[in-house]
């Protein structure tokens, strides 16, 4: 708690920093995108980095899917799984199922841990979408399945047939673990305290950006959801391009919050992919 209590107070009114604090944050030792980590409560066992696949994801594609293509995608997701990330992130919205689906082809599927989402807010569409999901992925069941983007302040009110249809998926075996993805802060509160979240996407980094609310006030409710039991993956690492100039800084950021499990990086080419694999073991120590 002391350190997330000087997380708070270092960065309280500031959008970006201006002493970074690296001695609070270096963890004693390195870490590895590669490193098998458990997801919260859920049983799930994958490395601590997933490749996304949604970069300025909207209307059913994004920069993967653009400038990819399927077979480009199913490459640069199998040259990560060679070198030990088995955690895979899509989205319907993103249109990337068949290209993750592609590259599921080629690996032992218990061996690869795919995230994806819903924009869809009932229990019929829900259970409609999940059916789709899984013909365009090629498997029998989803790892994790969240609804996407939320942002209603009553959201675990006014979409409890979504919830419901994805317990039932758990209950059948198609899913492994439910959850949300915030985008306001509204929402994120409610994830926080909502017993049926088990994982939550936040978006999360130290300059503030793209994020829910300034970064106190969202540690604050990630620390609280943390102790609540949940999982926690954190998006918009780079804040959407926006913090490349601390690449460093931000991966320090998410391994030494003391909270965040996992994160997801929506990486476009082999060389980034290399690039954070050479960073983050020396980012995660520096004090």
């Amino acid at each position: 708690m002391k350190r997330r209590r000087f997380i708070r107070n270092t960065f309280a009114g500031s959008a970006l920093l201006s002493a970074f604090p690296y001695q609070v944050l270096a963890g004693d030792k390195k870490l590895h995108v590669y490193d098998r980590i458990q997801l919260g409560n859920t049983g799930i066992e994958m490395s601590r980095m997933a490749m996304g696949t949604g970069t300025h994801g909207f209307g059913g594609s994004s920069n993967q899917t653009r400038q990819l293509g399927i077979k480009g995608v199913a490459d640069l997701l199998l040259a990560g799984f060679d070198e030990g990330v088995n955690f895979w992130e899509t989205a319907d919205q993103y249109g990337s199922h068949p290209h993750v689906g592609a590259a599921l082809k080629k690996v032992d599927r218990e061996k690869v841990v795919v995230l994806t989402k819903t924009n869809s807010g009932s229990y019929k569409n829900v259970k409609s979408d999940l059916d789709r999901f899984r013909k365009e992925l090629g498997t029998g069941y989803l790892d994790i399945v969240l609804l996407h983007a939320v942002t209603d302040p009553a959201w675990n009110q006014n979409m409890k047939g979504a919830m419901e249809a994805l317990s039932e998926a758990k209950e059948e075996g198609l899913i492994r673990a439910h959850g949300v993805s915030c985008h306001s802060l509204a929402a994120l509160e409610v994830a926080a305290e909502e017993p049926w979240v088990e994982v939550d996407l936040a978006r999360y980094n130290p300059g503030g950006a793209r994020m829910d609310a300034d970064v106190p006030t969202v540690t604050k409710v990630l620390t609280r959801m943390k102790e609540n039991g949940k999982a926690i993956i954190a998006m918009k690492v780079y804040g959407c391009g926006e913090l490349l100039h601390m690449k460093d800084e931000c991966l320090q950021f998410q391994t030494g919050s003391g909270f965040i499990d996992a994160f997801t990086m929506g990486l476009e080419s082999y060389e980034q992919l290399k690039d954070i694999q050479q960073r983050l073991p020396e980012a995660s120590v520096r004090a």
